[in-house]
């Protein structure tokens, strides 16, 4: 049962942009931006975006490739027939696209107070340039980013942690992984005994424990930050 709602929102750069709004459960502890996979504000993003309501974070998630595809979503079940398409739209997108559409979102939650971001796979990429890119973030909690390691270069202005499986098939501990670990030795990041995609209901790789703790770090960063 999801309990948000699709809301439109004007981009930094004018565009107008889908977004799936969660409000806060009780009283409100800031907001939260979900960034989606490569697949769309599917049924997996809408409902982490409902786990950080019921935590009491009113939460966000844009769908970040309206400009070229516009309702681009594909469910849990479908992802290996979708993949080439989600990639393809997410290399179309382009980092600045994304950033522009993240910062609408962060100006919108911060009238109300401070904002947290999160995301998975793609969104753990977006979610670690957003915070390097974006001022004012609160915090950032990076699930299996395969790009990451090639912006190790970039500095998280906010408190950060990254979320990883030892048993990702796309992103090796040795030569993906660690290479964030080297580079920033200030960051925790957390390995756990599962694969990619971890926190994805449905998934062959979802792992309930694993996704349970990633979950309780992550509030626990955005509770302290």
């Amino acid at each position: 049962m999801t309990t948000g709602a699709l809301i439109q929102i004007q981009s930094r750069d004018g565009f107008a942009f889908d977004a799936y709004r969660v409000a806060p459960t009780g009283p409100r502890k800031g907001g939260v931006i979900v960034i989606q996979e490569i697949f769309g504000l599917s049924d997996h993003i809408k409902e982490m975006a409902e786990r950080f309501g019921a935590a009491g974070y009113e939460a966000i998630a844009p769908s970040m490739y309206d400009r070229a595809e516009r309702g681009f979503i594909v469910q849990p079940p479908d992802v290996a027939a979708n993949m080439q398409r989600g990639v393809a739209l997410a290399m179309g997108n382009g980092p600045d696209n994304a950033m522009n559409d993240i910062g609408a979102v962060f100006d919108l939650l911060a009238k109300s107070g401070k904002v947290c971001i999160t995301g998975y796979c793609y969104g753990g990429t977006m979610s670690w340039l957003a915070g390097s890119r974006i001022d004012g973030l609160a915090a950032a909690s990076c699930y299996y980013g395969g790009n990451i390691p090639q912006m190790v270069g970039l500095k998280p202005k906010c408190p950060t942690i990254c979320h990883f499986g030892a048993k990702d098939a796309h992103i090796p501990l040795v030569g993906a992984v660690d290479k964030i670990e080297a580079a920033h030795p200030d960051i925790p990041v957390y390995i756990y005994d599962a694969g990619h995609g971890f926190a994805r209901k449905q998934s062959t790789d979802y792992d309930a424990a694993s996704d349970k703790l990633a979950f309780e770090r992550t509030l626990e960063l955005f509770g302290a930050s």
